[in-house]
């Protein structure tokens, strides 16, 4: 499976943007997929994650609220709208997959999910 992600930019504080990861080399529907995080000299975190079929989420705490993701199994596509932007949430933003959900995705790492896209920058200025 290749992931392709891209939507990122520079945005005022308050702003929006969607990021979008486009799969490609398999079709993904049962997959979970997710968006990963990491700023300079940070871990890379788990944003959010969407089981195979759509029927469960999962935010972690800073973008509750704000963030919404969602996927178009028709196009193998996940999307990431991310709302209400804050300066904190200036990262490469990179999008991930795995083939199973868990009852406990908080408990993600990045060694969880076999396939990565590229990354995309997401810069918020005060």
């Amino acid at each position: 499976v290749q992931l392709q992600a891209c939507g990122g930019g520079l945005v005022q504080a308050g702003g929006s943007l969607r990021l979008s990861c486009t799969a490609s080399g398999d079709t993904v529907n049962t997959y979970t997929m997710a968006w990963f995080r990491q700023a300079p000299e940070k871990e890379r975190e788990l944003v959010a994650a969407i089981r195979g079929r759509g029927s469960s989420t999962y935010y972690t705490d800073s973008v509750t609220g704000r963030f919404t993701i969602s996927r178009d199994n028709a196009k193998n596509t996940v999307h990431l709208q991310m709302n209400s932007l804050k300066p904190e949430d200036t990262s490469v933003y990179y999008c991930a997959a795995r083939w199973s959900w868990s009852v406990v995705p908080s408990s993600w790492s990045s060694d969880d999910f076999a396939y990565w896209g590229q990354g995309t920058l997401v810069t918020v200025s005060s």
